[in-house]
């Protein structure tokens, strides 16, 4: 099968918690096709077991432009730096909201601090980033795209993750409302909602693959195989691209058919 290949040069793309994992997967993408990409996450260096490069330069000798921005996503000023950094570049032309932290408790352990904790980076990262990146375009009356990326668990719970899937609920709602209300600026506002994926984000890559294989899951993966950052970013991708022009408002599903049964 071939590739599919999509053009951004000369388009700017804030992508939050790009040091990583997905976040990582969907700035290489960017920087693939010819973006400016600013990495903007509160560590530089990757996580990633097989990453030594941070991001930032990564994208650039992908044939981008790559740059790096410390940023909370909890604190909304952040964000707003963030965007005011792409003026350099001529603005933000797509905001993927992507960075997120993962907790497993019960719900009878979850404390008022790490609930708290949770929603301010997951949910609030996202409302937060959509309405600063969206407030930018309006002002320069430039349109563009916010993806933001949810979860399986943005409308499937699962077992220990009541924190978790509140923030990626919240994400998917957070998606619908602002396409409804960015519509007539000519801003595309999606999701994607990644399944079971092999990073080191959540129960780490090895142990991700190797339960796939042995069938541990709840239930299984139809495509039988779990999902990596690639597959995340490609989608990602498209979405903010000219190819998805008509698409906007929707939660779009890469979990190898785990949710439809």
């Amino acid at each position: 099968m071939s590739g599919v290949t999509y053009g951004f040069t000369d388009e700017t793309v804030v992508v939050t918690g790009g040091s990583s994992g997905i976040g990582r997967a969907i700035a290489i993408a960017f920087g693939r096709a010819g973006a400016t990409v600013l990495n903007a996450d509160l560590r530089r260096e990757p996580k990633d077991v097989d990453a030594t490069v941070s991001t930032h330069d990564v994208v650039s000798e992908a044939g981008g432009h790559g740059e790096y921005v410390e940023t909370d996503v909890s604190e909304p000023d952040e964000l707003a730096a963030v965007v005011e950094a792409t003026r350099e570049f001529g603005g933000v032309d797509v905001m993927v909201n992507n960075a997120g932290w993962f907790h497993r408790a019960p719900m009878f352990g979850v404390d008022v601090e790490t609930f708290e904790r949770i929603h301010g980076i997951n949910a609030s990262g996202a409302f937060f980033g959509s309405q600063t990146a969206a407030a930018d375009m309006i002002e320069r009356d430039a349109g563009g795209c916010v993806v933001n990326v949810g979860s399986i668990s943005s409308t499937h719970a699962q077992a220990n993750q009541v924190p978790y899937d509140s923030t990626k609920g919240a994400i998917r709602m957070i998606t619908r409302g602002a396409a409804l209300e960015c519509a007539p600026h000519g801003i595309r506002v999606n999701a994607v909602a990644p399944g079971h994926i092999a990073t080191e984000f959540g129960s780490g890559a090895a142990k991700k693959e190797a339960a796939v294989e042995a069938g541990e899951l709840v239930k299984p993966i139809p495509l039988d195989r779990p999902g990596y950052p690639d597959d995340i970013a490609d989608v990602s991708v498209f979405l903010a691209s000219d190819a998805a022009s008509y698409v906007t408002g929707e939660m779009v599903y890469v979990d190898g058919g785990w949710q439809v049964f």
